[in-house]
């Protein structure tokens, strides 16, 4: 076998820096090279590929069947011919023609590089396919590579792999810049005809769950549970923790102390608040809790035993339960999965109050 040490060479940098393994280029080199004969050998692409990277050798035999009289050369050879090429050939046995890819003929050469292109290509998809299938549901760090100008979607490169994160996915006080690192939640993944498609998110409300478990060992191990999150990114996020020990604070485990745990993560976020309260399987307590920083006087389920409650608050914590432009009772209310109706302790507002007054206070999960 000849010795091609440069195709190897091409072929180990190909696989470092698009990180191909060199074996599957040599797989698309040989279906380039069956290809190139097909259409230069009439159809024949009935081909011995020798290919040996430790030893950089590669040779390439066209075979044909050694017959008495030539009826097609693209698949027939003669007797005399094929005792030239080997001295043991005989009628009716098969025969390797030498061949050199360089004198396939020009649509030959054009042929094996379209085919090893289209491998390429379908490489670093498997390779993005791989590389985001492994990141599913998790933390990612990539580095910008651009900004659009004009859209505000930014190009991020996470090892060999690429992907887009869309404005509409990105915190309202984030300032991508090309060259930074950023996180994100690799939120989907999967394959299409045009390759991977990858959604990326820093608003998920899951980004700030895995933030969490990142941050927190005792979320990581498990001795603190996150039982719901709900969250409008860039603004307030609310979590609920609970944990089995009665013994840990999961509440304080996860501000840490003087805040220095959930000021970590709140950083990250560009400042947004985040409001961390304790899980009840007692819903009446977890609706109060879930409505902090407000005080609760009393919460009162609906007796028809749908999902929806009356929350007593003192006169002057009204606003600061329904919060800003009705955040905080919104957000109370995706957390828990409860419908929340507020109400002042005073009793001001009856319980035949007018819908439009109604509307500002009742809150329902999927708003």
């Amino acid at each position: 076998m000849a010795s091609n040490k440069e195709l190897y060479e091409a072929l180990r940098l190909l696989e470092k820096e698009k990180g191909i393994p060199a074996e599957y280029m040599v797989t698309q080199i040989k279906k380039a090279i069956m290809t190139a004969c097909r259409n230069n050998y009439g159809g024949n692409e009935n081909v011995e590929i020798k290919m040996d990277s430790d030893s950089n050798a590669f040779s390439c035999k066209l075979l044909k069947t050694v017959v008495e009289e030539v009826e097609d050369p693209n698949y027939e050879i003669s007797l005399e011919d094929a005792l030239i090429i080997s001295k043991r050939a005989a009628v009716g046995k098969e025969v390797g023609i030498p061949l050199d890819p360089k004198t396939l003929g020009r649509i030959a050469i054009q042929t094996a590089r379209s085919v090893i292109r289209q491998g390429i290509r379908d490489g670093e998809k498997d390779q993005m396919l791989v590389e985001f299938q492994s990141k599913a549901q998790e933390i990612a760090t990539a580095v910008v590579e651009r900004v659009d100008p004009v859209t505000g979607n930014a190009t991020l490169k996470f090892g060999n792999a690429v992907a887009v994160l869309p404005r509409s996915e990105q915190i309202e006080s984030d300032n991508l810049r090309e060259g930074s690192t950023v996180k994100v939640y690799v939120s989907g993944v999967k394959e299409t005809e045009r390759g991977p498609r990858v959604n990326i998110s820093r608003t998920h409300p899951e980004f700030v769950k895995r933030l969490f478990e990142k941050e927190i060992p005792e979320i990581y191990d498990g001795t603190v549970e996150i039982k719901s999150i709900s969250r409008e990114a860039g603004s307030r996020t609310k979590m609920a923790v609970f944990s089995e020990d009665p013994e840990i604070d999961a509440v304080g485990a996860c501000i840490g102390a003087r805040g220095a745990r959930v000021n970590t993560i709140v950083e990250e976020l560009g400042g947004e608040k985040i409001d961390i309260v304790l899980y009840d399987d007692d819903p009446t307590k977890f609706i109060a809790a879930a409505l902090s920083p407000a005080n609760v006087v009393k919460v009162e389920l609906a007796e028809d035993g749908s999902k929806a409650c009356k929350a007593t608050v003192p006169d002057g914590q009204l606003s600061l339960a329904i919060g800003n432009k009705g955040q905080n009772v919104r957000l109370a209310a995706k957390l828990t999965g409860y419908k929340i109706d507020i109400r002042p302790e005073s009793g001001f507002w009856g319980e035949d109050e007018a819908d439009d007054k109604k509307e500002d206070n009742d809150v329902k999960e999927d708003e």
